[in-house]
């Protein structure tokens, strides 16, 4: 942002829009002069920039349906942004955030990606939000997924890049989850159960870069299984 005209012209255009995009503007802490817009906006994109924390006030954007602070150098959230109660999309990736809050009242979320960050432990609380369709936790240092993961409505769950050293069978009961990424990590060929090959809905399983050559997974017998359904999933794109 080059000089604060210009951000106070980007202000007063969000107020018709419900958009404002200070993405990579060089900003080295949170602007102030954008809580005027609590009222009006819809999407706030902050991302690339070099924000260390975040103010409170950041929960009082009741309108927000798409909140990006992505590629900044964030180590903790504010407990406030469980006040979003509209947010559906929630992009925190490439930060430095080693837990983040129990956002359990954002029950309109449907996109969350926290990769690139150092999260430790798979945070539980996403497992319980029904509208959570995609989830992005690539490139933490997670080492295992939660039981509870099969009370989740995904869709698509990326955990490739972590240290994870077993799966649970419970993915296999997740209702909806089609598209499991878990490449390089930390499983052998016995850590992954053979339910989600057999009996799960997932159709696309990229499991690259981990403790066993893909030759020995595809030998599986119940690898067949999988593969007949990413080939019907294949056949209906086209």
């Amino acid at each position: 942002m080059g000089n604060s005209a210009s951000l106070k012209n980007h202000v007063e255009t969000s107020k018709k829009t419900g958009v404002l995009n200070l993405s990579d503007s060089h900003l080295k802490q949170y602007p102030e002069t954008i809580d005027v817009l609590h009222p009006y906006l819809r999407t706030l994109d902050l991302s690339k920039n070099k924000f260390k924390s975040l103010p409170k006030t950041v929960g009082q954007f009741k309108e927000l349906k798409v909140l990006n602070i992505s590629n900044n150098s964030l180590e903790t959230l504010p407990d406030e942004i469980n006040n979003l109660l509209k947010l559906e999309t929630l992009q925190l990736s490439c930060n430095l955030l080693k837990t983040i809050p129990i956002l359990n009242n954002l029950s309109n979320l449907k996109r969350v990606s926290i990769g690139d960050n150092q999260l430790s432990i798979f945070p539980e609380f996403l497992c319980q939000l029904k509208h959570l369709e995609t989830l992005d936790l690539s490139k933490n240092k997670i080492t295992q997924v939660p039981e509870c993961i099969k009370e989740s409505r995904l869709v698509e769950l990326n955990i490739n890049q972590n240290q994870i050293r077993k799966l649970p069978v419970a993915l296999a009961e997740c209702t909806r989850l089609k598209t499991l990424r878990i490449e390089e990590n930390c499983l052998e060929l016995v850590d992954i159960p053979r339910e989600v090959l057999k009996s799960s809905k997932i159709s696309l399983l990229c499991a690259e870069g981990n403790l066993f050559d893909m030759k020995s997974l595809m030998g599986i017998e119940e690898y067949g299984i999988y593969m007949a359904r990413y080939t019907e999933v294949k056949k209906k794109m086209f």
